[in-house]
């Protein structure tokens, strides 16, 4: 049974950080690239960053590039999304999703989701 489930989620200060991780199971994590995605109230799901098994990534230009980071361990199947320099506008859910070799920032092709966590962000 595919299992992804994130946590690490919260309220947090502008300008502060958070660390979201996404543990996997029920699929062979090194042949899935890790993306993570988020949808704020009354908005549509938006692509945050994704990772390939190798390490290889890519991040949305527009609003999170420099201030986040995306990784992977592949002994522990987990992927993380390390958030820094926060505003208002990152709140969200922030979901996990899993997609089968090749990393696309279109959330229809992924195959696995997670429940999300959610992240807020006040001024």
């Amino acid at each position: 049974q595919v299992q992804l489930v994130e946590s690490g989620g919260g309220l947090v200060q502008a300008g502060g950080s958070l660390t979201l991780s996404c543990a996997a199971s029920g699929f062979t994590f090194m042949t899935y690239t890790m993306g993570w995605f988020r949808q704020a109230p009354g908005k549509e799901r938006e692509f945050v960053a994704h990772i390939g098994w190798a390490g290889g990534t890519a991040y949305s230009e527009d609003s999170v590039k420099g201030r986040f980071t995306i990784s992977r361990d592949n002994s522990k199947n987990t992927v993380y999304l390390q958030m820094n320099s926060l505003n208002p506008e990152d709140t969200a859910v922030y979901y996990c999703a899993a997609k089968k070799y090749y990393g696309t920032r279109s959330d229809y092709e992924y195959d696995y989701w997670g429940q999300g966590t959610q992240v807020t962000v006040s001024s």
